[in-house]
């Protein structure tokens, strides 16, 4: 069972957004279950610090107080923190990239379509990496140069994915967060123009990277 909180400052989006998990995960037979709503970036904090949770449904902006980036990086702090997949309007860079940075295993548009939704939803409790498209292609062009060499780290990280290491293993080996070694799979797809870890080592062994 997926145990998802949602995390929104408008009531019609949470409604909106549990009334498709509740049939989608009816008619895919998914074992989801939406087990509170919050309002508040402080709120989705408190929840999941007294509530066991798998996945926080977190917007970015909440209005005064906390943004989501905040509220992420404070669950991911807790002692048995839940997976967070960002579902907002908001594709800024600036945006993308604090939500990673804070500890978001995805980041997904509210216009996204409901069956990649829940997708997602069952990924992103996995702890795999999720990008909607279009933000897969903002962070492509941000992070693209002249030269897309993967970096020696970067390199290092992809090698551990082609061994089959989770993203928590590879922190281990490596010594690094794992919102460090998701920030460099989030590189990694911008730089080779890919969205998951299997296309990713693909076409860095068709470049001869690893």
């Amino acid at each position: 069972m997926i145990r998802v909180l949602l995390a929104d400052d408008h009531a019609i989006v949470r409604a909106g957004l549990r009334a498709l998990l509740d049939s989608g995960a009816a008619e895919t037979d998914s074992a989801i279950e939406v087990i509170g709503e919050v309002a508040t970036a402080d709120e989705a904090v408190a929840f999941c610090a007294t509530t066991p949770v798998d996945l926080v449904l977190m917007d970015l902006r909440f209005g005064p107080g906390k943004s989501g980036a905040d509220a992420t990086a404070a669950v991911r702090a807790l002692p048995q923190p839940p997976n967070v997949l960002v579902v907002t309007n908001y594709d800024t860079d600036a945006d993308i990239l604090g939500a990673i940075e804070a500890g978001a295993c995805g980041y997904i548009l509210k216009d996204t379509p409901p069956s990649e939704l829940l997708a997602a939803v069952q990924s992103a409790a996995a702890g795999e990496s999720v990008l909607s498209p279009s933000v897969a292609s903002k962070l492509m062009t941000r992070v693209r140069k002249p030269d897309t060499t993967l970096s020696p780290r970067e390199i290092e990280v992809l090698r551990l994915v082609a061994d089959g290491l989770s993203n928590r293993d590879i922190g281990r080996r490596l010594f690094l967060s794992e919102t460090t070694v998701k920030s460099h799979l989030v590189h990694i797809y911008a730089k080779l123009g890919v969205k998951s870890r299997t296309s990713a080592v693909a076409r860095a062994r068709e470049h001869g990277a690893i």
